[in-house]
């Protein structure tokens, strides 16, 4: 079936990004209420020149995403194994152990779909109808390429919604772990999968972990919110902290917190409750920390959210640089797209100033390379991670 795009509309596809929006449609020539998620489209411009092989989803803001701009290439099972099996390539290449995300969306060439590894268990997500009615030769592709003892789809993300998918939890194959065995930097962990956050693990983070290593303070207080199952408190004690305190609203987090540094023989603090909330109490009662990471959910999932995020951002991070003691470490993470890392650092400035600290930038960071850039798609580039010395305070030796 042919989907023709409205005159000027094929800019962004011609340089390489891979959506279509249904106002870019001339649904005149071709109306989106005749595709269905498991038909493949040829798309072309207004003047009926090839642009790409798609799926497309009528009730959908982006209807369409592009598979294929081989011309001589339809999609079919076997386009969809030759792109596992090529990211397959990039992570191996990349990393010692079958602990990665495997499979990033569009830039991978698969939109619409997350694959990650933990050993022999691999755990997906697919956030678009088109992909969802492609699920059987993925799971087949899956199962040659990589040959894992178990695929499980954990479908609970809100882009399902827009998509009109229902969310759930389902077994393509092999038995559901209750824990997922990670390997990161070296370091083993254990995450839940079924009440876990994402496909358990935040696999993005693995490269700014690695930094903190080479940049904590000796002997660090270190004071990880937003913490999830530990990863960087963890990390931090293996480098040498000497003490690591754990802040998350999940009980169950702050347990996997507590068991992963146990099986590393440390000891976590744990503080359950609204980071907001925990930082304030810490600097009601005078608490002082040489490092504090701060790894939040995105504040900002819409653009319209952006002014709230951006006040969000900047009072966390006011709060964080109350508690550091000087020339301490403040880690300081964003996962919201819409957020540009200028503003992030603008919050951090913001914040500083507000509370007379002074603040150097001595690591930019991003999501690790198992989440590679579209160069033509700047929402694949999301993950924005500041490493901060932070000079003044009460330790001031200035």
């Amino acid at each position: 079936m042919l989907l023709r795009l409205k005159k000027g509309d094929d800019r962004r596809l011609r340089a390489g990004h891979s959506w279509v929006f249904s106002n870019e449609v001339d649904t005149a020539a071709t109306p989106l209420a005749a595709f269905t998620p498991d038909i493949t489209a040829r798309v072309v411009s207004d003047r009926d020149a090839f642009l790409g092989y798609a799926y497309v989803n009528p009730h959908a803001l982006i209807s369409a995403r592009l598979l294929s701009r081989d011309e001589r290439r339809e999609p079919d099972a076997a386009l969809l194994a030759a792109r596992i099996e090529r990211a397959q390539r990039l992570r191996a290449r990349l990393y010692p152990t079958p602990h990665y995300r495997l499979v990033f969306g569009e830039s991978d060439e698969l939109p619409g779909l997350i694959i990650d590894r933990y050993g022999d268990v691999a755990v997906g997500q697919i956030a678009t109808a088109g992909m969802e009615a492609r699920k059987a030769a993925i799971e087949a592709a899956i199962r040659d390429v990589v040959a894992p003892r178990t695929l499980v789809w954990k479908n609970d993300t809100g882009a399902r919604e827009l998509e009109q998918l229902p969310k759930e939890l389902t077994v393509a194959f092999g038995e559901l772990p209750q824990e997922l065995t990670v390997i990161e930097n070296g370091i083993e962990f254990t995450a839940p999968l079924a009440q876990g956050q994402k496909t358990g693990w935040f696999y993005d983070q693995a490269a700014n972990r690695a930094r903190l290593r080479e940049l904590l303070p000796r002997q660090a207080r270190v004071l990880d919110v937003c913490s999830y199952a530990g990863a960087w408190a963890v990390t931090a004690l293996q480098a040498g902290a000497r003490e690591a305190v754990c802040v998350d609203a999940s009980a169950a987090a702050l347990q996997a917190a507590a068991r992963n540094a146990g099986r590393h023989g440390h000891v976590v603090g744990t503080l359950q409750g609204d980071a907001f909330d925990v930082l304030e109490s810490l600097a009601a009662e005078g608490r002082r920390f040489d490092a504090i990471v701060l790894d939040p959910p995105a504040f900002a999932k819409r653009r319209k959210d952006l002014p709230k995020a951006q006040a969000a951002y900047r009072k966390l991070n006011q709060l964080a640089l109350r508690l550091l003691d000087d020339e301490g470490l403040l880690v300081s993470c964003s996962c919201s797209w819409h957020l540009a890392e200028s503003d992030l650092l603008a919050a951090i400035q913001a914040a500083a100033r507000h509370v007379s600290r002074f603040v150097q930038v001595i690591a930019v960071g991003g999501q690790a390379p198992d989440h590679p850039l579209h160069p033509a798609i700047p929402e694949t580039r999301y993950l924005k991670a500041f490493h901060c010395r932070v000079l003044g305070g009460q330790a001031s030796r200035a």
